[in-house]
């Protein structure tokens, strides 16, 4: 069984950091802060151990932000592009990787009377972690001031800092905090999405895309017309960015998204839909097969979805859209297909018996719902 994650931040590490900083600030009492740090650290969990090591830091490294940033400066590896690398760690040469976190924590906390000494600071990090998280932060504090100096790191040499601009900014960052004003008036964003489009490096154009769709889920209209308009004489680089923006829209059947990708009103009928096991034992699948008919008089670009609609306990329906295909029908063709859906335990579901549907959808539009009952001769945990 692999060890918990949470055990990369350890006492080993802890010394390991503890004995960087001393080699840049003699007077810093390591073994004070190693102790203080490991008081009780095999019972906290990830982001708490993190936050432990920035409070220790708190403690022990001066009072004065100004030093204690600088020192942390010199502590960072020499190698500014080592972000995300799964085996990047610290050792003589400098801090990188995971151990970043909680120094980039400790700036968030105690770096705010000192702003844009502490935004270069998280600059510095970021090359070799992240400083999405932190960054947050300052954000919220005075988000003109933050954002005038994220403004300039768009044309930053370093990968890592222009990735920065895009994803501490997005509204809804899984496992962070989100951004409210961004979420109310996500203009400023897209201001700096705009220009970030277009970036030479995929991984900064991933986390545009992923910025758009977090956008999407208060603003869908607006990205849609985003998308639309970056459409426009798009390179292939750039249509993959906006495919992947709009993946929740998509997967919605947002029509202003699906035309943004090509998709119009779909003009098809749905000649057959049959359940082939009608009803399922849980544990097992839900076979079925449908034949599309078009009623187009030109070749049509169709994303092909599938919708099933769980019973709840208290008897209603909810729906879980599933992605099937996307395909060219021509005019006036056939589209047939089978698909085999697991009915499994998941831990993000529980699974009750009784009378379930299953729908057909087709760029958004749906085609027609079938029943099927779901046996429980096991009980999901």
């Amino acid at each position: 069984m692999p060890e918990p994650f949470k055990n990369f931040f350890n006492e080993a590490r802890v010394k390991g950091l503890a004995t960087q900083i001393v080699s840049y600030c003699p007077q810093f009492d390591g073994q004070g802060f190693v102790d203080f740090v490991i008081s009780g650290l095999e019972d906290l969990e990830l982001k708490e151990r993190s936050a432990r090591i920035a409070e220790g830091l708190g403690h022990f490294l001066p009072a004065n932000f100004a030093q204690s940033a600088i020192i942390l400066q010199r502590c960072l590896h020499p190698d500014e592009d080592t972000a995300f690398q799964s085996d990047a760690d610290f050792g003589a040469e400098g801090v990188r990787g995971w151990m970043i976190a909680p120094m980039s924590h400790y700036v968030a906390e105690q770096g705010m009377g000192h702003f844009d000494l502490a935004m270069a600071t998280l600059k510095e990090m970021t090359k070799r972690f992240t400083a999405e998280f932190a960054v947050r932060f300052f954000l919220l504090e005075d988000r003109d001031r933050a954002l005038a100096i994220m403004e300039d790191w768009i044309c930053d040499p370093n990968r890592h800092v222009r990735r920065l601009v895009s994803e501490g900014t997005r509204p809804r960052l899984p496992w962070a905090m989100r951004l409210p004003m961004f979420q109310e008036d996500p203009a400023p964003v897209l201001a700096l999405l705009e220009k970030l489009k277009d970036d030479g490096e995929e991984y900064v154009r991933r986390s545009v895309a992923n910025n758009l769709n977090d956008i999407a889920k208060d603003h869908p209209d607006l990205v849609a017309d985003v998308a639309a308009r970056w459409m426009k004489n798009a390179s292939r680089e750039r249509q993959r960015l906006v495919r992947h923006a709009l993946r929740t829209l998509v997967k919605q059947g947002h029509p202003k998204a699906l035309a943004a990708l090509g998709f119009g009103e779909a003009e098809v009928d749905l000649a057959r839909l049959a359940i082939k096991t009608p009803v399922v034992t849980f544990g097992d699948a839900l076979e079925f097969e449908v034949e599309l008919q078009s009623k187009a008089a030109n070749d049509q670009k169709l994303v092909i979805d599938y919708v099933v609609h769980h019973m709840k306990a208290n008897g209603s329906l909810t729906p879980k859209v599933f992605k099937w295909t996307a395909i060219t029908l021509p005019a006036g063709g056939v589209h047939k297909a089978q698909r085999k859906h697991a009915i499994r335990p998941i831990t993000t579901r529980r699974y009750y018996p009784g009378l379930h549907k299953l729908e057909i959808v087709a760029n958004g539009k749906s085609l027609g719902v079938i029943d099927f009952e779901l046996a429980m001769e096991m009980v999901a945990e």
